[in-house]
C-alpha cells in the first residue's frame, strides 16, 4: 500500500456560495485541474475529493463541495451532500467574495463552530475587490483567520497554506497510536488474521496492515498468524506476548488459546478507540439487553465492498444479536458516508471499525446519536458482548471492563 488511507488523512472541506471560486481555489492549491471551473453557477454537483501531501501536516484530503445556497430540487440534493461533508471535516475553508458577506456565510460558520471545527475565511477574487474592513475586523476579533486570495492568478496561496498549517488540529501533527501505547519497545505482539472469503485476495485488510506498521513504529516485534496456527506459535515463544489482537469473528476460538494473563482484544475495538469513543461504544452496547421484538437496529459500514454469503455486517452480527436477545429484530444497513436524518427511529446503532472514515466523522455520528438519545456501539464491542466475552476483549484497557 503506497497511499495513506482516506481515514488517516486530515479532511479539509471547502464551503461557500455558488460561483465564489471554490473549485478554482482547490485547483490552485493542488496545482491540478481537480474540479471543473466555469462561470456558470452550480457547476460542481457532488463533493470532489483530492488527496495530497501538505507539509508539515502530511497526508490531507481536500473536499470541494457544491454551493450550499443552491436552489431547486437538484440543488437540495447537492446541498444535502454538502451537509454530509460537515460531518467529516477536520478543518474548514469558507470561501466568499468581497461585498457578499451575509447571513449565509454566518450560517456556515455556525455549522462549523457548532461542531468545533476550526475554520479559515478566504475572500477570493481579491484582484477584483477587497472585503469590507469592518467584516475583516469582526472575523479577526472572533479569532477566525482571514486570507485574501485570487485563485486564478495564484495570489494569496502561500498565506492560505500557512493558515491551514496553523489552524490544523494538533492530533494531525502527532498521530495517535493504534496500539503502541499498550506495549513497550522490544515486546512481542501477536496478530491473528483469518484468511477466509472476506480476506481480500493477495493482501491483508487495512486495520491489519496499519496495526503491523504501528507495532514496528513503536520498536516492537510483530508475529502474524492465522487462528489455526495460533496455539503452536504461542508455544514457540520463550515468553508470553505483551498483547494478542484478533479478528472479532474468531474471538472465542482465539480466547480459548490465549492464557487469561495475556491481554487480548480485537482490531475492531482498537479502531473504536482510534476513530471514535470506546467508552461510549461500551456504554451503548448495554442497550442490546433492552431490545424487543421488531426493534430497528441500524448497521453502518464505512466501506462499500460487495457483501458475501457470510458478511459480518449483514449476516453474522444480525444472527448473533438475534441469538443473544432471543427475538426477531429489524436490521437496516447503510454504507459509505450515508447517515439517516431521522436517527431517532432506531433503538441501536452498530458501527463498523471505521478504517475508511476519519475520526471527525465518527465522532459526529456519535454526537448525533447522543442528541437523539440513541445508543451506539461498534462491531467488535457488539460481537464480543453478544458472545459473553466483552470483559476479555477490554482487558488491555483498565477501567472499561465489566461489560455485562
Amino acid at each position: 500500500m503506497k497511499d495513506t488511507p482516506k481515514g488517516m488523512r486530515l479532511h479539509i472541506g471547502l464551503f461557500g456560495r455558488r460561483n465564489v471560486g471554490k473549485s478554482s481555489l482547490l485547483n490552485a492549491l493542488t496545482r491540478q485541474e481537480v474540479s471543473i471551473v466555469s462561470d456558470v453557477p452550480g457547476t460542481t454537483t457532488d463533493p470532489v475529493e483530492k488527496p495530497m501531501e501538505l507539509l508539515p501536516l502530511g497526508p490531507v484530503l481536500f473536499i470541494d463541495t457544491a454551493g450550499v445556497d443552491d436552489v431547486g430540487a437538484l440543488g437540495e440534493m447537492r446541498a444535502g451532500r454538502t451537509r454530509q461533508v460537515f460531518e467529516r471535516t477536520d478543518l474548514g475553508i469558507l470561501v466568499a467574495e468581497a461585498g457578499s458577506w451575509g447571513e449565509f456565510e454566518e450560517r456556515v460558520l455556525g455549522e462549523l463552530e457548532k461542531r468545533k471545527i476550526p475554520v479559515i475565511v478566504v475572500f477570493n477574487k481579491a484582484d477584483i475587490g477587497a472585503p469590507a474592513p469592518e467584516t475583516v475586523r469582526d472575523l479577526e476579533g472572533r479569532k477566525i483567520p482571514v486570507v485574501s486570495a485570487a485563485a486564478k492568478v495564484g495570489q494569496g496561496l502561500a498565506g492560505l497554506r500557512e493558515a491551514l498549517i496553523r489552524s490544523a488540529p494538533e492530533e494531525f501533527l502527532e498521530a495517535p497510536p493504534i496500539l503502541g501505547d499498550l506495549i513497550s519497545p522490544g515486546e512481542v505482539v501477536v496478530l491473528v488474521v483469518p484468511i477466509d472469503l472476506e480476506a481480500p485476495r493477495g493482501r491483508l485488510i487495512l486495520p491489519q496492515v496499519q496495526s503491523i506498521r504501528d507495532v514496528l513504529d513503536h520498536d516492537s516485534c510483530c508475529l502474524v498468524v492465522k487462528e489455526r496456527e495460533l496455539r503452536g506459535a504461542l508455544d514457540r515463544l520463550r515468553e508470553p506476548p505483551a498483547l494478542v489482537v484478533t479478528d472479532s469473528q474468531v474471538f472465542l476460538r482465539v480466547a480459548g488459546d490465549v492464557p487469561d494473563s495475556v491481554p487480548l482484544t480485537s482490531f475492531s475495538i482498537l479502531f473504536a478507540r482510534l476513530k471514535g469513543d470506546l467508552r461510549e461504544f461500551v456504554r451503548g452496547v448495554k442497550a442490546v439487553d433492552r431490545l424487543r421484538r421488531g426493534d430497528r437496529v441500524l448497521v453502518l459500514e464505512a466501506c462499500t465492498h460487495h457483501p458475501i454469503g457470510e458478511d459480518i455486517g449483514r449476516v453474522k452480527i444480525p444472527r448473533w444479536l438475534r441469538q443473544y436477545t432471543g427475538t426477531d429484530l429489524e436490521f437496516v444497513h447503510l454504507q459509505g458516508h450515508d447517515f439517516p436524518e431521522d436517527i431517532g427511529s432506531y433503538r441501536l446503532v452498530v458501527h463498523c471499525g471505521s478504517c475508511m472514515l476519519n475520526r471527525r466523522e465518527v465522532i459526529s455520528r456519535i454526537l448525533r446519536c447522543r442528541e437523539a438519545g440513541v445508543p451506539i456501539t461498534n462491531y467488535g464491542v457488539a460481537i464480543t458482548y453478544s458472545l459473553g466475552a466483552l470483559d476479555r476483549a477490554l482487558s488491555p484497557f483498565p477501567g472499561l471492563g465489566r461489560g455485562r
